[in-house]
């Protein structure tokens, strides 16, 4: 439960990967391939923390630096892109014949998830310091995060789904890209002015 409540609480936050499976949900587009990046991902760096490589990224300001300001560029460029869908009604109703390959959808979803440093101070050193601290039990704490993740991301992902009668008026997806690209330029700003822990 420990784990359940904590992994919870840090992921629900809105952000930018939140954002972008939110939206890749209502276009019912690639979601199986968006949800399970995000979930084994988050399941791989919890289970890097618990075992003891939170240490190790503590100790590694300059990766996290490298990794801060090419999350920053990513999600600035993403942030613009959103604005620019927001102007463009025709591209917003999404469709068959405007289907977005696989491919591009893996690369964006590892960005969204690897390129930002905070991802790691979450999962890998937050998650797995508080996982250590139950001993002999913390692969149990690991778990409960785990689940929170699949949890979250598939419901995100797949239960959005639910509101596409709403979203197939494109003054709705205007407000949403425009939405998302204050949500992601917010997160890449706080990136870029706030200082990494040591």
């Amino acid at each position: 439960m420990a784990g359940l409540l904590t992994g919870f609480s840090l992921i629900v936050a809105i952000g930018a990967q939140n954002a972008y499976v939110l939206r890749v949900g209502l276009t019912r587009q690639n979601v199986f391939v968006v949800v399970l990046i995000c979930t084994l991902s988050d399941i791989a760096l919890i289970s890097l923390g618990v075992g003891g490589i939170g240490t190790i990224v503590r100790h590694a300001p300059q990766a996290l630096e490298v990794f801060r300001w090419f999350g920053v560029a990513f999600l600035a460029i993403f942030a613009l892109r959103s604005f620019l869908r927001a102007t463009k009604p025709g591209s917003l109703s999404p469709s068959e014949s405007t289907r977005t390959k696989v491919g591009p959808a893996i690369l964006a979803t590892l960005a969204f998830t690897y390129l930002n440093p905070h991802v790691y101070l979450d999962t890998v050193v937050l998650e797995g310091s508080i996982a250590n601290q139950f001993g002999s039990m913390k692969w149990w704490f690991a778990l409960g995060a785990a689940i929170s993740s699949t949890l979250w991301f598939t419901s995100l992902g797949f239960g959005s789904r639910y509101a596409s009668r709403l979203m197939s008026r494109p003054v709705t997806w205007r407000i949403l890209d425009i939405a998302i690209g204050v949500i992601v330029s917010g997160v890449a700003i706080n990136l870029a002015f706030t200082a990494l822990p040591k």
